[in-house]
């Protein structure tokens, strides 16, 4: 790429934002020109907006630390300075919607890590490796919009990370019963220990929402795109629970499978092993090179251990064992800010760009 694109981060002070900021630094294929934020935020440099709160565990990058934060309200003129958005806004569902559409509507891509428009019909909703050919709707949403280049893309709910990728790698065995249970990172929640010193030692049972979106997410990302929109899969049947943990980085699921075929255990790590997609075709700047990894020791994944693996965007698998009520069980372990939130947004925006969706304008 001879010249690196603009984009915008929207949401730019909260912690998805500051992890999009960080990965950013020193991208091959883009580079940050505009940060916007609430009324609030707006007319501070970056440094001052943020002030104490920056959550991540390296150094604000310099680059942006005397930027001057845009109200991001103000959608023609954050428009103006980019060439696509990254978008991780904390406002009302409705309201997120209507933003992202506006933002769209200046002929400015929009590439969200929120939840708004996942169940947007002509809005694609995307694991990089798993289901890029549903770009192929950006098209018809256009068509809606009333654009030739603004769009809205989304990336899925952190917590299917660590399960669904196994789930798809196994496709051709038919998996039609699923149980599983999440262990869910309190920076799932925008929070650290600093700010949840409650959650020390501590497990809550229940996460607003989580257990819908683990369940139905899923079926839209194995869904076909039908007359220009996305109609989820059906045939597969998925129950969960979701439960916040004493962790600040890292999901954690163990589920339970079965399948339609009869699958051996060798044949399971090997469909493993050997998954990928158009991210390492690509070989996309933030794309892992193996996404998948299968540990065969009995304590693993374990957070501590493998939450970073591949850079926090590949996705661990391990314990996978015969079931006495199930076929088959196994834990996966994904991390949630990386390849389930900022990081999976942003390999999205890669693809998109490979792909001819996102250009300079």
């Amino acid at each position: 790429m001879d010249k690196k694109l603009r984009v915008g981060v929207l949401g730019g002070t909260g912690m998805v934002g500051q992890r999009f900021i960080s990965l950013l630094e020193n991208h091959p294929w883009f580079e940050v020109s505009a940060i916007a934020a609430s009324a609030r935020s707006a007319g501070k440099t970056y440094a001052e907006a943020v002030g104490d709160k920056w959550k991540m565990q390296t150094p604000m990058p310099e680059a942006v630390k005397n930027m001057v934060v845009l109200d991001v309200a103000n959608v023609e003129e954050v428009a103006s300075h980019v060439d696509f958005v990254l978008s991780a806004v904390n406002m009302s569902k409705d309201e997120i919607k209507a933003i992202e559409e506006e933002y769209a509507k200046t002929e400015t891509p929009v590439v969200s890590n929120n939840s708004a428009h996942r169940w947007t019909p002509d809005v694609p909703m995307v694991v990089p490796e798993i289901n890029p050919e549903h770009f192929e709707v950006i098209e018809s949403q256009k068509k809606r919009l009333g654009t030739t280049r603004g769009f809205i893309a989304v990336k899925p709910n952190c917590s299917i990370q660590a399960y669904a990728p196994a789930l798809t790698a196994w496709k051709e065995f038919e998996p039609y019963e699923v149980v599983v249970t999440t262990y869910q990172a309190i920076s799932g929640a925008g929070k650290t220990f600093k700010d949840w010193p409650e959650m020390e030692g501590n497990i809550i049972p229940f996460i607003s929402g989580e257990e819908k979106k683990s369940e139905d997410e899923p079926l839209r990302i194995w869904g076909k795109v039908e007359n220009g929109q996305i109609v989820k899969a059906e045939g597969v049947k998925i129950t969960s629970q979701c439960i916040r943990v004493p962790i600040l980085d890292g999901h954690t699921a163990a589920a339970f499978v079965k399948f339609k075929k009869n699958p051996t255990k060798e044949q399971l790590i090997d469909k493993l092993v050997n998954f990928k997609g158009e991210p390492q075709e690509y070989n996309l700047p933030s794309a892992p090179k193996q996404f998948i990894q299968y540990l065969s020791e009995d304590d693993r994944p374990q957070v501590r251990l493998d939450v970073n693996y591949e850079n926090g965007m590949g996705v661990s698998i391990g314990r996978l064992r015969e079931d006495s009520i199930y076929d088959w069980k196994f834990v996966g372990l994904a991390h949630n800010t990386l390849r389930g939130a900022a990081g999976g947004a942003l390999l999205c925006a890669e693809l998109l760009t490979a792909k001819g969706y996102i250009k300079a304008k």
